[in-house]
């Protein structure tokens, strides 16, 4: 068998759901431990995250980004170190919103316990964020854009992700895009609210992304030992961009290009997407992918949607990727 490079696919917010992984957390050692050694270096914040997380009745709820991102970082951090653990040795690193910064964390570009000061310091961040959210549109993004420039742009409603070639993500102050739900709606759009409660990924993050980059320039950067393909820039990041703090700060503010970053690297050579976190987010529009369709490339989920059998998927996941040899010691890059 002809072993392709494994690429690992973080998602960020969004992906989200109450006691993501938990029964993992609960079931596996190994995970257990790495996670806990994770949100111990976030010291008391960590704690009440992890509190909230294994919590039927949680003082924040887990799609309040002071919750959701943190957890995110932690669960697809922990999945990388346990697939590294199992031999896999990743070709490239694609991780989306906060899910780059765990991507970061696995390459070397933070070591953990710095990895876990910046998150904490991006959850405090967000206590400056107006009330906002994330708005899913099925459409292309040229479809979408001329309409929010003639009608919403100067009520600071903009694309926050470019996450599939009709799958468009609107971010913005809730007023505005509560409008902007009903209006695209009227027009015959089909949307959907991303469970978030900030307005990730639009300038009305501005202030909270300068908080965030004081804490970001007080670490070390060290440049990738993996292949990261940047979803801020949609193609591989640069050395520059590696050890720029600013670069990592705004790219709360800035919008995602998961796609255009997915379907460069799927145009590159056949992979093996591996996706970290809760549910199939990331997944999802992989598969729609010509090199995924044709079977060049192949896509493993680890972790389920929300009602799916968490240590189900997480076996059956194991066992595709071992049927697939990518758990056997390789030189994927």
């Amino acid at each position: 068998m002809t072993r392709r490079p494994v690429t690992l696919l973080l998602p960020g917010q969004g992906a989200q759901y109450a006691r993501m992984a938990a029964p993992l957390y609960a079931h596996e050692p190994d995970f257990r431990a790495v996670v806990d050694e994770t949100l111990e270096l976030m010291g008391a914040e960590g704690r009440l995250v992890r509190e909230d997380w294994l919590s039927s009745n949680p003082s924040l709820p887990v799609d309040d980004g002071r919750r959701a991102q943190p957890l995110l970082f932690t669960l697809g951090y922990a999945v990388g170190r346990l697939l590294e653990q199992r031999g896999i040795r990743f070709g490239a690193l694609l991780g989306h919103s906060v899910g780059e910064l765990a991507a970061a964390t696995l390459a070397g570009v933070f070591d953990l316990a710095g990895a876990a000061r910046i998150m904490v310091a991006r959850s405090r961040a967000l206590d400056t964020a107006p009330a906002g959210g994330m708005l899913a549109v099925a459409a292309a993004p040229e479809k979408v854009e001329p309409w929010i420039e003639q009608e919403w742009a100067d009520q600071g409603v903009v694309v926050g992700a470019v996450n599939g070639p009709a799958q468009t993500v609107l971010s913005g102050p809730e007023t505005p895009l509560l409008r902007t739900e009903r209006a695209l709606r009227d027009a015959g759009l089909v949307t959907r609210r991303v469970r978030a409660r900030e307005p990730f990924h639009s300038p009305a993050l501005d202030e909270s992304a300068r908080a965030f980059g004081k804490a970001v320039a007080a670490e070390p950067l060290h440049l990738p030992e993996v292949p990261i393909w940047s979803a801020r820039t949609g193609r591989p990041l640069q050395p520059h961009e590696a050890l720029d703090p600013v670069f990592w700060a705004r790219q709360m503010a800035e919008p995602v290009l998961y796609w255009p970053a997915l379907k460069a690297l799927l145009d590159d050579s056949g992979r093996v997407l591996v996706e970290a976190g809760p549910g199939n987010s990331l997944s999802a529009p992989a598969r729609k992918h010509p090199a995924v369709r044709s079977g060049r490339s192949t896509v493993v989920c680890l972790l389920p949607t929300e009602r799916g059998d968490c240590r189900s998927a997480w076996a059956a996941g194991l066992l595709r990727l071992d049927e697939l040899g990518a758990t056997r010691p390789v030189d994927a890059r």
